[in-house]
């Protein structure tokens, strides 16, 4: 489907993202000019200080930012495509959300229970396999991993209180 096929649908508009994206950048920039221009962003004696130069890069920074910005603002009336359905965000979410929390997990947990997790419960909620089939294969590839990585290849990946617990 077109953007402007799209339009019909509820949906995030095109130039909304277009505003805030443009406000990101301009913030951006405006972060790194304020801290260039506090380690210094001038011209000294021996030379440019510390900041010279990344100051100049966020002044431009925020002036593309700031482009970007009026040009959303001109076009915000009359630009009514749509950049992404409600439909299409959810399967962006049933993706994003569970990753997120198995990079989380695997700060809290290790990479091998936080893994074990994750692809049994993907496995079961998106691919709607059975619980048996989602927790052998969940488990298998985890610790398949395990072996291969710790054991065989002698390469440390993050762990956590369950390998604590192997003496690992």
């Amino acid at each position: 489907m077109s953007q402007e096929q799209n339009s019909g649908q509820g949906g995030t508009r095109t130039i909304v993202l277009d505003l805030a994206v443009a406000a990101i950048i301009f913030a951006l920039g405006a972060l790194i000019a304020w801290d260039s221009h506090r380690l210094g962003s001038s011209w000294g004696a021996d030379g440019p200080q510390t900041g010279y130069f990344p100051f100049y890069i966020g002044l431009i920074t925020c002036l593309c930012g700031a482009a970007v910005f009026v040009q959303g603002l001109v076009k915000l009336s009359t630009d009514r495509s749509v950049f992404v359905t409600h439909e299409q965000l959810k399967q962006v979410l049933v993706i994003l959300v569970p990753s997120t929390v198995y990079v989380l997990g695997v700060q809290l947990f290790g990479i091998y229970l936080s893994s074990a997790i994750f692809i049994g419960l993907f496995m079961r909620v998106a691919g709607h396999y059975s619980w048996l089939r989602s927790v052998v294969v969940g488990a298998g590839v985890s610790a398949s991993s395990f072996v291969m990585f710790e054991i065989w290849f002698k390469i440390p990946l993050p762990k956590g209180p369950l390998e604590s617990l192997l003496g690992y």
